[in-house]
């Protein structure tokens, strides 16, 4: 009784101290009153306990366990705050939050396969700024911002545990991301190569000018590179005393009327490169020329001209190459992986910038064997029917080399899948806003389409835009899966409230580290 009406006193002491520190202070919100207050009594406890008595209002080791183990109210910011009756946080001032008492929650959990079909059971709650914290109770971070819920089909979604998770988004967010879905069809695609190239030189219709003795140029009629000439148009003159030897012993031959040494002549001025014409008019004048014309075996353009007027030449001379336009190479580079589509009489289209109104049809004529070493490309030479000479060598051209298509294949459109260096993958909608990542195997590309060979099927529906989102959104999920706590064994059913609190101790004791 003595101890009992010390402590009365001690406190009464207190008081009003504290009252004086009030009224001097004068504070003006019921936090200041409630945090002060709270402070007394710690205080009031402290010296009582340094006196070895303990005030009324102070609970013990049992008694506190008991209120972690079935609290009745916490404070949603300072989960450690935990009354048995409704007031306020000493700390914040917040309202607290009432929480249901251990029977309820085990009638909860006992009645929630009953209700599974009405209400989502939530397995815990996640930190909203995506950080690796999780709490079986509402609360807040340091920000104020809510705990997220995971339900138990969110983080299932009916899958193997091992499979990708489900990311629930709400039908507003789904519209305000902008998220557009297509369905996997079936369809044909067609093998197009789209690549560039570049006009050139048709190589077989190139032809040079010889001769087939020394000479000198005369009368050069052709004196410029670029000139179109026409077959049979006279080119040069060239003056040649073994050509005029040559035409004297023709005409001798032609005197003696011995039709053996006469065709033997005439067979010598052919080789010598003396045309037909010049024969039967040497036949019909018995007059030897000074020069002997030649004239051009085709038509095209004169593309070189190594000669001048004078020059002197012989055999080995170059005097002019001549390139007809009427068809064109056009050499294209393919991409290594198309290197296998290409195949030599395919269609091919060609488009020029300088006239985008039209466009020319020809073929793949040949396929080089071997890769460009720097730029891993495949040379594939294309030839184009060139009538009116539109195309010119060195001109640039876009190409589509249409390769064999594919008939009855799955295919997606390409903005649809996402590739990194784990492999490609696409996002699902299951519906009622529901998504899934799903890993799937590529084949081949047609314009803006792929091909699925593995991984989808006819009825899915595949997320064509802000599927980056969801999947970064699937990928923290995931990370979460990951971190979730084995769960612990339920404590027996004969344990006290002493027991639990001095396992509880134990398991503070070693946490983070071994016991001392």
């Amino acid at each position: 009784m003595r101890r009992l009406l010390l402590i009365l006193g001690l406190f009464v002491l207190i008081v009003a101290i504290g009252g004086v520190i009030l009224a001097r202070s004068r504070p003006e919100t019921e936090l200041a009153r409630a945090v002060s207050i709270e402070t007394l009594k710690q205080t009031t406890a402290a010296l009582a306990a340094q006196m070895g008595l303990r005030v009324p209002w102070q609970e013990t080791a049992v008694e506190h366990a008991k209120k972690h183990l079935d609290p009745s109210y916490f404070c949603p910011m300072h989960p450690q705050v935990v009354r048995d009756e409704p007031g306020r946080c000493p700390i914040c001032g917040m309202d607290l939050v009432p929480l249901a008492s251990a029977d309820e929650q085990a009638a909860a959990s006992t009645a929630a396969p009953a209700s599974a079909g009405k209400e989502r059971k939530i397995l815990y709650y996640r930190n909203p700024m995506g950080l690796a914290d999780t709490s079986p109770m509402p609360k807040k971070d340091n920000m104020g911002m809510d705990y997220i819920p995971v339900y138990e089909d969110e983080a299932s979604g009916g899958a193997a545990p091992e499979g990708p998770p489900i990311v629930t988004i709400r039908p507003e967010v789904v519209n305000n991301l902008g998220v557009r879905t297509e369905k996997v069809n079936r369809s044909t695609l067609a093998r197009e190569v789209n690549t560039v190239g570049y006009v050139n030189y048709d190589e077989s219709q190139i032809g040079h000018v010889h001769v087939r003795t020394e000479g000198w140029i005369e009368h050069l009629k052709v004196n410029s590179i670029g000139a179109r000439v026409n077959h049979g148009d006279l080119l040069f003159e060239v003056y040649s005393p073994s050509l005029a030897t040559a035409q004297e012993e023709y005409l001798q031959a032609l005197a003696s009327g011995n039709e053996r040494l006469i065709g033997a002549s005439r067979s010598r001025l052919a080789a010598l490169g003396i045309s037909e014409s010049e024969i039967k008019r040497l036949e019909r004048t018995r007059k030897v020329d000074r020069t002997v014309k030649i004239f051009a075996h085709h038509g095209g353009v004169v593309s070189d001209l190594m000669v001048r007027e004078g020059m002197y030449i012989e055999p080995a001379t170059e005097i002019m190459t001549i390139v007809d336009l009427k068809s064109v190479w056009l050499l294209a580079e393919v991409f290594e992986r198309q290197s296998d589509w290409v195949q030599v009489g395919q269609r091919a289209q060609a488009r020029l910038p300088s006239l985008p109104e039209r466009s020319w049809m020809g073929e793949v004529e040949y396929v080089y064997p071997d890769l460009d070493a720097v730029t891993r490309t495949l040379r594939v030479r294309l030839r184009f029917d060139n009538p009116d000479g539109k195309l010119k060598p060195n001109m640039f051209a876009h190409v589509s080399i249409l390769a064999d298509s594919r008939t009855n294949v799955l295919s997606v459109p390409i903005e649809a899948l996402i590739r990194d260096a784990n492999g490609e993958r696409v996002v699902l909608a299951l519906g009622d806003g529901r998504f899934q990542q799903r890993e799937v195997t590529t084949g081949i590309e047609s314009g803006d389409r792929i091909e699925i060979t593995r991984g989808l099927s006819d009825s899915d529906q595949v997320v064509v835009s802000a599927q980056f989102l969801i999947d970064s959104e699937a990928n923290l999920t995931a990370s979460f899966r990951r971190m979730e706590p084995v769960p612990q064994e339920p404590a027996p059913a004969d344990a006290t409230p002493d027991t639990m609190a001095n396992t509880a101790g134990k398991m503070e004791g070693t946490e983070g580290g071994s016991p001392q």
